[in-house]
């Protein structure tokens, strides 16, 4: 066996971590919204969280939980592989929130590692659930003995949608200082966001976006072109995340409607790249 098979600890799946507490605030809101480029007037204003600002209050629990199971040797292989999140009632200021969050599942792929950590977040006053999320963590070149508890729940694209043209095309621009907006605004430093030389000894051709800024820009497409009256009808957003882009291109995001309020989506850069694969959206 090698070290990484030897070092990931299956023990932990199941277990949930302490919750984590982060009150809401209006202005915390509204900056998310503008580093993300989001105008939808209740995300702009600071009255309603826009969906993936779901991952501000709930991201300390989530690492905590991925690191229970990931070997510290291992860290910087970790890429963000996929997010799914559940709303079940909005997020809005004036609240505290408290996420807790678990590693529920490890699976062997044929480059690495898969560690799946699901989160909960709930309002601290009456307790009542607001998001889950599942955060799928990529350990690149990895290798592990055994796979062990649960799967992400399923998102796969419908290749049959493709035999007819998209309900609907939304293109949009990375601004080029992106990055360090996003970066304040979540609360994330990664610096393969933020230094140029760190980003190109890592492999790639510099800064990138972060993923889940992608995801937020998606979920503007999804909510503009399906529910734009009333977006807290949009009840889960999951996403794979495919390849990088940079600040200063340009995405599409094409949706299809695929039954029961669903919409299946993907996401491609001016470079022809796919950056968002499994796209799938769910409405009320």
């Amino acid at each position: 066996m090698s070290t990484a098979t030897q070092a990931f600890n299956t023990d932990a799946i199941g277990i949930w971590g302490e919750p984590v507490e982060f009150p809401v605030e209006a202005d915390r809101i509204a900056a998310y919204a503008a580093a993300t480029n989001d105008p939808i007037a209740g995300h702009a204003s600071g009255e309603l969280a826009p969906p993936v600002f779901a991952i501000v209050p709930a991201f300390q629990a989530l690492a905590t939980a991925s690191i229970t199971v990931i070997p510290a040797e291992l860290i910087m292989r970790i890429l963000h592989g996929e997010q799914d999140f559940h709303f079940h009632a909005p997020i809005t200021p004036g609240t505290t929130l408290t996420t807790r969050a678990a590693p529920i599942g490890i699976r062997r792929r044929s480059s690495g590692v898969t560690v799946v950590c699901k989160g909960e977040t709930r309002d601290a006053g009456s307790g009542e659930l607001l998001v889950e999320q599942y955060m799928t963590s990529f350990v690149r070149g990895a290798e592990t003995g055994e796979d062990a508890g649960d799967e992400a729940p399923a998102h796969a694209f419908d290749e049959a949608l493709r035999d007819r043209e998209p309900d609907g095309t939304v293109e949009q621009t990375f601004d080029s200082n992106q990055t360090f907006r996003y970066s304040e605004a979540s609360g994330d430093p990664m610096p393969i966001h933020l230094d140029e030389n760190v980003a190109k000894a890592a492999g790639l051709p510099g800064i990138i976006i972060h993923g889940l800024c992608t995801m937020a820009f998606t979920s503007v497409a999804v909510i503009q072109r399906s529910c734009p009256d009333d977006p807290t009808s949009l009840r889960r957003l999951a996403v794979r995340f495919a390849r990088p882009v940079q600040p200063g291109q340009s995405i599409t995001t094409r949706m299809w409607e695929s039954g029961g309020g669903s919409i299946a989506y993907e996401t491609t850069s001016d470079s022809g790249d796919v950056v968002i694969k499994d796209g799938k959206a769910e409405l009320a």
